[in-house]
């Protein structure tokens, strides 16, 4: 297995970090392999927010669900799926382009997760652990006014780095479920009760498979911040139709 490799089957999050500051060299070098992603027709259907400013870090923790390790992170990336800039850049050369709709933003999300996935691999090779944090795309309303985001920007996602602290180097990877479960072959193939419940049974544990997944259910899906993701994504897709 080559480095590459086994630094994609060794990653997983980081959420606490030393003190050691991230370069302005290996900072740069993230953000390049960022924008090196491949991309729909090369458009680069997406804007990167680089967070240095501090008050700002703390005013994302509580609009993310309440995560001090925003703060404490060294670098902070919000990737947007940017629908603005090409609808404007048309615009601006006389063109007549249609408002942009639902499926040029799923392919503007695609492209800023992709150039987010770059710039994770890019920091474990490095040595700089990452998280993503999936709750920038709550309370769309606080999100917007802390970050000027614009009609047709949408915050796919963000990106906390740093250097682990020991505990994070020493603590083990969360298994994955076996391959069988998740490539299928020509077709979507669907899966039994009985497929979910040896998919999911080492996860569990002594716990056992029912209890796992009540608790999983309403940790999870069924939490207050799952309802308010549906309803900020909601309230966003509405420039989109």
């Amino acid at each position: 297995m080559n480095q590459t490799i086994q630094e994609l089957f060794d990653r997983k999050s980081i959420r606490a970090f030393t003190e050691q500051e991230i370069s302005n060299e290996d900072k740069r070098i993230i953000l390049e392999a960022a924008t090196q992603a491949p991309t729909a027709g090369n458009q680069q259907l997406y804007t990167i927010i680089d967070v240095t400013n501090r008050e700002l870090k703390e005013k994302l923790v509580d609009s993310c669900d309440h995560q001090p390790m925003i703060a404490k992170a060294k670098m902070v990336l919000i990737f947007c799926a940017d629908c603005k800039k090409w609808y404007e850049g048309f615009l601006a050369a006389d063109c007549q382009p249609r408002k942009p709709g639902a499926g040029d933003l799923i392919l503007a999300i695609d492209d800023a997760m992709i150039a987010a996935q770059n710039a994770v691999v890019a920091a474990e090779s490095l040595g700089i652990g990452s998280c993503y944090i999936g709750d920038i795309m709550e309370n769309c309303e606080a999100q917007r006014k802390l970050l000027h985001l614009p009609e047709y920007v949408f915050p796919a996602g963000m990106l906390i780095f740093g250097y682990p602290t020991e505990g994070q180097l020493k603590r083990k990877k969360p298994a994955r479920v076996d391959m069988k479960y998740i490539v299928h072959e020509n077709s979507y193939r669907p899966l039994s009760d009985d497929d979910y419940r040896e998919m999911w049974t080492p996860h569990a544990g002594e716990t056992g498979y029912n209890e796992y997944m009540k608790a999983f259910c309403n940790r999870k899906f069924n939490s207050d911040f799952s309802k308010e993701m549906t309803r900020s994504v909601s309230e966003y897709l509405k420039q989109f139709y």
